[in-house]
């Protein structure tokens, strides 16, 4: 079908087709119509295949057209996976520090939040009918108890911090798709919540596109129905079942004008859909894998470092100077947090990777110290074909290793071995019963004893030379549940000689064979499977080798950092501080040599008690695909780096302003910082930040003069000369924030709000004429609750302008309003 008339289709599908088209058919796909020629859609997280800079990274550019070309190319790759709805982008807010999912999101600050949304979302609706979807609407912002807890906030703080990101992305973009989700705000879950989706996405903002719930996210039938919410997500149903469904029409629980209302949204996304041009299951393929799209990674990646600390020059680094690489993110790139965020992309370059690009030979390394919780992915270090190919091979059957015929399903070459099956889906296993036989060899780099981990959801056995050596299948225990339930499983030592290669094979069971009852919902389907392995050491051993290469070079690179151990979804940080022995290698390493430079990859902040004894940081974040080569052109100057803190840094986890109410208690989330997020409760309480929101070095200065603010129209008209008058090349972010009238009573304002921002490139000695203009209404604006309408209070305020939240030399300018108004919509 090219096309089609949605309401013809309408008159035209029965009852039992509309029901059905209001939930998936299975993970990813909405449900088709043959009779009617309704083709079915494919959604994607990501999609697989690419992953862009995590979004706190993307937020750090504050560079909007570079987002929007960033959309673009997750809109191309959507084509190659034959994907029609990206799941994307994330636009919570990071109240705190410790949110397993704050590396999605972009920034504390809604304004930058919903800027940095609608720039992706034009860039991925660009391609003509390729749909994207904004989530996770609303107040999603800790992982404790996600589907049930109740985030209580307060209307003012709803208004201006959380919803506001939504509604600049409406303004801006206007997103195909809102994603809702998982937790009640005040009382409702949002995906049945009437005022929430009706009264102001689509009654009060005037949004009239496809409202789907987040997976396993519908908690209602009639309720969500009338709520307005359009697809339940995934497929088979659980509120939306068949029967339940016709009973509740048949009886006009929910009226069918409802449903008819609910299957029009769909039909005019499966009509968007299939205006791509990309065919219903159509195959993938791997060929935007080219230099091109790897250029456009490094270009996003690059702009996303920051520069936090340039004591004594000590970047950018010379290629006659000796270094080393120690840390445990030197060679293992840290790309992306876990959980529905994460994939198996093309490749991943290190921070070793790339140094080791700038120089005659590889540097020599370190690994310092261990981080990863359940060590490291076998199938990484593994080949098969007698050592031919990297990766292990996997055979499908219907039956187990042991019966007397097997049936081969299907066959695949994969380096990993560790990975979720719960959507993999074949017409083999209507049941989700499969068995997979995994092979190769592994040989060692170094001898020594290695500690190698199985678990799974679904039952493991691990052959070495033929000899049964782990089995995860005869006694299984139940893990405490991370992002869905997992067997305990097994760890094992064992000797391996660097001049031998070791046979392997791992006998699975899908998820149906688990033996450890659980109701947990992620434990359905083809089950999971995590076969780890890691020299076995100690940190001690590790950071004394670690120090006595310090000391042979002239400077130390230290990659620092989280990883998807720490950061992911399904469950929030314990601390703020560096996980392992990071923070006592850091201070071993710097009693032997003093030049050295942090290079940290993380989502969110992290605690830097070293941070006046270290010469250098760098803030690499979780950096995507070109992470390596994007740090190392920064630390060799081969890029002037331009990012700017999409967070606010705290000395301490407990000066953050969620700190005492960062979790859910017996259910309940109570959002007691009101709209005093990030740097707003820093500057309005005076808690001095180990480095401020926006701020951001670079190897050249910048200086901002002359101010000019007017009032044009209906916006503020900002304009500033910019001047380089350093020795390189660079990019300046001016970022222009409102304080309110000193005057005001009315309500309790921060001291100061981001209103607009703009990033530009000046040759050294060259100056730039900046200019942002930001709508009146959005200058100036509280919501006041009382009326339920924005006001526009009268007085006078001050334009602020600067390179950073705390900028040394803060330019200032009056912005006089005569008249008190009030506002509402976007």
């Amino acid at each position: 079908m090219s096309d089609f008339n949605v309401e013809e289709l309408l008159l035209q599908l029965t009852t039992k087709e509309k029901a059905k088209l209001l939930s998936l058919k299975d993970f990813w796909h909405t449900a088709d119509i043959p009779r009617l020629s309704i083709p079915s859609l494919r959604f994607s997280d990501g999609p697989n295949g690419v992953r862009v800079t995590a979004g706190t990274g993307l937020g750090a550019t504050f560079n909007t057209e570079l987002l929007t070309r960033a959309g673009e190319l997750m809109s191309l790759e959507a084509k190659h996976k034959g994907v029609h709805v990206i799941l994307g982008p994330t636009c919570n807010i990071q109240r705190g520090p410790l949110g397993g999912r704050g590396f999605e999101s972009f920034s504390e600050d809604p304004l930058l939040s919903g800027l940095a949304s609608a720039a992706i979302i034009n860039g991925i609706q660009a391609t003509e009918g390729m749909s994207a979807t904004i989530k996770h609407f609303v107040g999603n912002d800790l992982e404790d108890e996600r589907n049930f807890v109740n985030s209580i906030i307060t209307e003012r703080a709803l208004r201006e911090i959380y919803l506001l990101p939504f509604q600049l992305a409406v303004k801006y973009s206007n997103p195909a798709c809102f994603m809702t989700a998982y937790n009640k705000v005040n009382g409702v879950h949002v995906s049945q919540s009437k005022r929430l989706l009706q009264e102001i996405v689509r009654d009060e903002w005037e949004w009239d596109g496809l409202l789907m719930s987040d997976w396993f996210g519908v908690y209602s039938l009639k309720e969500s129905l009338d709520a307005s919410l359009d697809l339940e997500c995934p497929g088979e149903a659980i509120m939306r079942k068949p029967e339940p469904m016709k009973h509740a029409i048949s009886n006009r629980e929910v009226n069918l004008n409802v449903i008819d209302e609910r299957v029009r949204h769909v039909l005019e996304l499966i009509k968007r859909g299939v205006s791509t041009g990309i065919p219903e299951n159509a195959p993938e393929d791997d060929l935007n894998n080219t230099p091109e799209t790897s250029a456009k990674l490094l270009e996003v990646a690059r702009e996303a470092v920051v520069l936090l600390k340039n004591e004594g020059n000590i970047l950018p680094l010379s290629k006659k100077e000796t270094v080393a690489v120690i840390g445990p993110s030197g060679k293992i790139g840290r790309i992306n947090g876990g959980g529905s965020a994460s994939l198996n992309a093309y490749y991943n370059v290190s921070i070793f990777d790339g140094v080791s690009k700038k120089l005659e030979k590889e540097p020599p390394f370190a690994l310092g110290c261990s981080i990863d919780e359940n060590l490291y992915d076998f199938g990484k270090f593994v080949t098969h074909e007698n050592g031919a190919k990297k990766g292990a091979y996997y055979k499908i059957y219907k039956e187990p290793a042991d019966a007397a015929n097997r049936t081969l399903v299907e066959e695949f070459a994969l380096d990993s071995t560790k990975y979720w099956l719960f959507d993999y889906k074949n017409p083999a296993f209507p049941d989700d019963l499969f068995y997979m036989d995994i092979e190769g060899e592994f040989t060692p780099e170094v001898s020594g004893e290695y500690n190698i981990h199985v678990s799974c959801v679904g039952t493991t056995l691990f052959y070495l030379d033929d000899e049964m050596v782990i089995d995860d299948k005869t006694n299984q225990k139940l893990a405490p549940p991370k992002l869905g339930s997992s067997s305990v499983g097994d760890t094992k030592a064992f000797y391996f000689d660097a001049s031998k290669s070791y046979k392997f094979k791992i006998l699975f069971g899908s998820g149906p064979t688990f033996t450890c009852p659980t109701d947990e919902i992620f434990a359905h389907g083809g089950g999971s499977l995590e076969v780890t392995i890691d020299k076995k050491d100690t940190d001690e051993n590790r950071i004394k080798e670690a120090v006595e290469l310090a000391s042979t070079v002239d400077k130390v690179i230290l990659c620092t950092g989280t990883s998807a151990d720490y950061e992911s979804e399904g469950f929030d940080r314990k601390h703020m501080d560096l996980p392992g022995a990071q923070d006592e290698l850091i201070e071993a390493v710097l009693a032997v040599n003093p030049n050295v430079i942090i290079v940290n990859q993380s989502g969110t902040p992290v605690t830097m008690p070293w941070a006046d004894k270290v010469k250098g940081i760098v803030q690499g974040w979780f950096n995507g695909c070109e992470s390596g080569n994007a740090i190392a052109d920064v630390l060799y100057n081969d890029y002037n780096p331009s990012g700017k803190l999409s967070l606010t840094f705290p000395k301490r986890v407990e000066d953050n302003p969620a700190f005492l109410t960062f979790k859910s208690n017996n259910g309940e989330c109570i959002y007691g910082e009101d709209v005093f997020v990030g740097y707003r409760f820093y500057e309005k309480t005076k808690t001095e930040p180990l480095f401020a929101f926006g701020y951001g070095l670079s190897y050249t200065d910048f200086k901002i003069e002359n101010l000019s603010v007017e009032l044009k129209g209906e916006d503020v008209v900002v304009s500033v000369d910019v001047t380089n008058t350093g020795s390189f090349a660079g990019q300046e972010v001016v970022q222009f924030y409102v304080a309110p009238p000193k005057t005001t009573t009315i309500v309790e304002r921060p001291l100061k709000e981001l209103k607009g921002f703009k990033k530009v490139a000046i040759e050294a000695g060259a100056t730039v004429k900046v200019t942002v203009e930001v709508p009146i209404k959005y200058s100036c604006s509280y919501y006041d609750s009382e009326r339920q309408r924005w006001a526009i209070e009268a007085g006078d305020y001050t334009a602020i302008v600067g390179n950073s939240s705390d900028s040394a030399d803060l330019l200032t300018a009056p912005i006089s309003i005569d008249k008190t108004s009030y506002w509402t919509g976007i």
